[in-house]
């Protein structure tokens, strides 16, 4: 990723709106990020609003080939279009997710599945499933109650790693606030110096 104009896609997934902590720290990022990087477009997708989940009838219609989907097939399709036509034209994608039951929230496992999608952001190959989504960055924002984020009792950042990996993204960062229900103030002063130390260019 180069100084030129970048386009963000937040994702928010707390099932709080006031005083989530994830959401507070995203903010903060993106503020901090307003003054190093060069924004041409912020899309901010809030999936606690409610993400549909896949059903028989979506899996269907995703493996019809397109040319031969029917119109209820390309409606029950649209708004997974949505959602990864958005993944597809950020150049760094902002993922605010707290640790919920050592886990990612419900809504954001339901944003994971309506864009993980076999021929549009992977394809399976002699060798073995390639992503599609090249070129990109992520960060993940992760606060949490009393797990300790990138420990062995962590399965939500990790997770997030690794389906971004899936899908292309490989450059991926992880802004940690953890344990807050026992040191809140470290955690959260951890994260902040994480946001300050943040560079958009990576050194060669």
């Amino acid at each position: 990723m180069t100084d030129h104009a970048i386009n963000i896609l937040r994702i928010d997934s707390s099932g709080r709106q006031d005083g989530s902590e994830t959401r507070q720290l995203t903010d903060e990022f993106l503020n901090s990020l307003n003054e190093k990087a060069n924004v041409n477009q912020l899309v901010v997708r809030d999936v606690s609003d409610g993400v549909e989940f896949v059903d028989q009838d979506w899996i269907f219609a995703n493996f019809t080939d397109e040319e031969e989907r029917s119109e209820e097939q390309k409606k029950r399709l649209a708004n997974s279009d949505k959602l990864v036509a958005e993944l597809q034209d950020a150049d760094l994608i902002v993922i605010g997710a707290p640790v919920y039951n050592f886990g990612v929230p419900a809504a954001l496992k339901a944003w994971i599945d309506q864009v993980a999608r076999a021929r549009k952001t992977f394809k399976y190959t002699e060798t073995g499933p390639v992503g599609l989504l090249e070129n990109k960055r992520a960060v993940i924002v992760s606060a949490s109650g009393g797990t300790e984020i990138g420990s062995n009792i962590d399965f939500a950042t990790p997770y997030l790693v690794h389906v971004l990996g899936f899908l292309g993204i490989h450059d991926v960062e992880v802004i940690k606030a953890g344990q807050l229900m026992m040191d809140a103030e470290a955690g959260i002063a951890n994260a902040k110096q994480e946001i300050r130390d943040f560079k958009l260019v990576r050194a060669a």
